[in-house]
C-alpha cells in the first residue's frame, strides 16, 4: 500500500529542503569570504617580500659605490660591510619567497624567481671581487705617496739644486757652464719623472702603464748621468750634492713602491667593475623582481566560476 504524505508534511519537507540550500550557499559564501581573505594575506605577504628584497638590493649596490669611493681603508671596509650585510638580508628574503611560493605561489611566480636567483647569483659574484679591490686602496695610496713623501723627497733635492744653480750663476770656474747645464738637467729630469706618477697611477691599461714606466726609466737613466759627472764636478763632499743623492734615493725608493701599488689598480679596477658589470647586474635583478611583484599583484585572490553553455 502506498503512503502518500499529506500537504502538511510535504509543506515541512519542502520548507527543509529550502532551509539546508541556504544553509549550504551560505556557508560556502563565508568559506569564499575567509578563503579570499587568506589568498589576500598571503599575497600581501609576497609582496611585502619582494619590496624588502628590492630595498635591501638597492642598499647593498649604494654601499658598494660608497665602499669603491671612499678614501680610507676603515671607510672602505665599513661600506663594503654594510653593502655584503645588505645582500645577505636579499638572500634571505628570498629564501622566505621560495617557501610561500612552494605552496601558495603560482608557476610563473616560482620562474620569475627562480631568473631572480640566478641574476642575483650573478650579481654576488661581482660584488665579491669588487669589494675586495675597493677595500685595498692601492690607486690612492699611490697618490699619497707621490705627492706626500716623494714629492717631498725631490723638494728637498729641488733645494739643493737649487743652490748650486746660484752658485754657478755667480761663479768665474771655467766648468761653472758645465755645471749649471747638469745640475738644470737633473733638476727637470726628476721632476718630470714625478709629472709622469699620477698618469700611471690613474691609467687602467697595462701597455700604457708599460709606456709610462719606460718614459720614466729614460728619464732617470739621464738624471743619473747627470748626477754622476756633477758629482764628479763639485766633489763628493758637499753638502749639497749629498742632499741631493739623498733625496733622489729616497724618492727613487718611493717611486718602485708607488708603481708597485698603481699596477695593482684596485681602485680603477673596481670603479670600472660597479660602472659596467655591477650596474647591469643591479638592473637586471630589479627588473625580475618588478616583474615579479607585478605578477603577484595581478593574481586573481579568487578562481572564477565555470560558466554553463546556454
Amino acid at each position: 500500500m502506498t503512503i502518500r504524505p499529506g500537504l502538511k508534511n510535504l509543506s515541512w519537507m519542502t520548507g527543509g529542503l529550502v532551509l539546508l540550500i541556504v544553509v549550504t550557499l551560505l556557508a560556502l559564501h563565508y568559506h569564499r569570504e575567509e578563503d579570499a581573505a587568506t589568498k589576500s594575506a598571503l599575497r600581501a605577504r609576497r609582496v611585502e617580500l619582494v619590496g624588502q628584497m628590492r630595498a635591501a638590493l638597492s642598499s647593498a649596490s649604494e654601499a658598494e659605490k660608497s665602499a669603491v669611493m671612499a678614501t680610507t681603508d676603515q671607510e672602505s671596509q665599513t661600506f663594503a660591510e654594510q653593502s655584503r650585510a645588505a645582500s645577505a638580508v636579499v638572500e634571505q628574503r628570498r629564501d622566505d619567497l621560495a617557501k610561500l611560493l612552494e605552496t601558495d605561489g603560482t608557476r610563473d611566480e616560482r620562474d620569475l624567481l627562480s631568473q631572480f636567483s640566478r641574476a642575483l647569483t650573478e650579481c654576488q659574484h661581482i660584488d665579491r671581487e669588487l669589494l675586495d679591490l675597493a677595500v685595498k686602496n692601492t690607486n690612492l695610496k699611490a697618490y699619497t705617496l707621490a705627492f706626500g713623501p716623494a714629492a717631498d723627497a725631490l723638494a728637498e733635492m729641488d733645494g739643493a739644486l737649487s743652490r748650486i744653480l746660484r752658485e754657478g750663476a755667480t761663479s768665474t770656474a771655467p766648468e761653472a757652464k758645465q755645471v749649471l747645464l747638469l745640475a738644470a738637467g737633473a733638476q727637470s729630469g726628476a721632476w718630470r719623472i714625478q709629472a709622469l706618477l699620477a698618469p700611471h697611477i690613474s691609467e687602467a691599461s697595462d701597455q700604457r702603464m708599460d709606456e709610462l714606466e719606460a718614459k720614466m726609466a729614460n728619464e732617470d737613466q739621464k738624471v743619473r748621468s747627470d748626477l754622476k759627472e756633477l758629482t764628479a764636478f763639485l766633489g763628493p763632499g758637499s753638502a749639497d750634492i749629498d742632499t741631493v743623492l739623498s733625496g733622489y734615493a729616497r724618492f727613487t725608493d718611493l717611486k718602485t713602491r708607488i708603481l708597485e701599488l698603481s699596477r695593482q689598480n684596485t681602485n680603477v679596477r673596481s670603479l670600472i667593475i660597479s660602472l659596467k658589470q655591477k650596474r647591469k647586474a643591479v638592473q637586471i635583478c630589479q627588473d625580475a623582481l618588478a616583474t615579479l611583484e607585478q605578477t603577484i599583484q595581478e593574481e586573481p585572490l579568487t578562481e572564477r566560476m565555470p560558466v554553463s553553455p546556454r
